[in-house]
């Protein structure tokens, strides 16, 4: 990209940036919280859904009200690689649980989590979504979790159970990275690694974001675990794009 051509995009970016804050502005307090239920209602219309139909399930099928497994359905290629019959949606959901301010709803997630999320499988799993996912959603929950912990008296019963889990995830992505460059490869067997189905020959191509954006798991993984291998994989990854 030319010197002009990012100048302009920035500009052009902080014009919209400008204008929908002038928007929210000129918002009446009324008109806010209107959307903030209509929000609140939309979320709850989607958990609600995958928990009544599709949990413990990785996603819901919202035209058949059935929950998708790994394996069980007509495969839609690529897209399939974010699955891995570890319920994602709901480690997924774990922090906006959190942040919308649906305490019991929170703790009941994450107790069902701990219950249902298993990551031994014969999986082959995109490295980076399951990065954001996954490892993501269990580390924000474990935040939460904590900050529920010390500072409304909630959860009592919780003792990282999360991040625990978060560690098993990591270190089941970190054979992935054992590559040349450290650019970690795009798809990895949860069980195996990199060993089984010759994945580190099928599988070379990735993208600058699934590569480069590893870093703020990774390194909040390492941080909270004390784990440095994390952080400097990540790091390693960043210094050579």
């Amino acid at each position: 990209m030319t010197y002009k051509r990012t100048v302009k995009l920035v500009g052009i970016t902080f014009v919209i940036l400008i204008y929908e804050d002038s928007v929210v502005q000129c918002m009446s307090n009324s008109q806010k919280r209107e959307m903030r239920d209509t929000v609140e209602e939309m979320f709850d219309h989607a958990y609600g859904s995958y928990m009544k139909y599709a949990f413990p399930a990785d996603e819901l099928m919202p035209l058949s009200c059935k929950g998708r497994y790994r394996g069980t359905e007509p495969s839609r290629g690529d897209v399939d690689d974010t699955l891995g019959n570890f319920t994602l949606t709901l480690i997924d959901t774990l922090d906006t649980l959190a942040v919308m301010g649906q305490v019991e709803k929170f703790e009941s997630a994450v107790k069902l989590v701990i219950d249902y999320a298993k990551f031994d499988s014969d999986i082959i799993v995109s490295v980076f979504e399951t990065n954001i996912r996954v490892l993501g959603g269990l580390l924000g929950g474990h935040v939460m979790a904590t900050y529920f912990k010390r500072k409304r008296r909630a959860m009592e019963w919780y003792n990282g159970e999360l991040l625990m889990m978060a560690k098993d995830v990591g270190f089941r992505l970190l054979p992935a990275f054992n590559t040349t460059t450290g650019i970690p490869y795009p798809r990895i067997n949860l069980k195996h690694g990199m060993e089984k189905d010759n994945l580190s020959q099928k599988s070379k191509d990735t993208c600058t974001a699934c590569a480069g954006t590893m870093i703020l798991e990774f390194a909040a993984l390492s941080r909270l675990t004390g784990e440095h291998v994390f952080e400097e994989k990540a790091h390693r990854v960043m210094n050579y794009l």
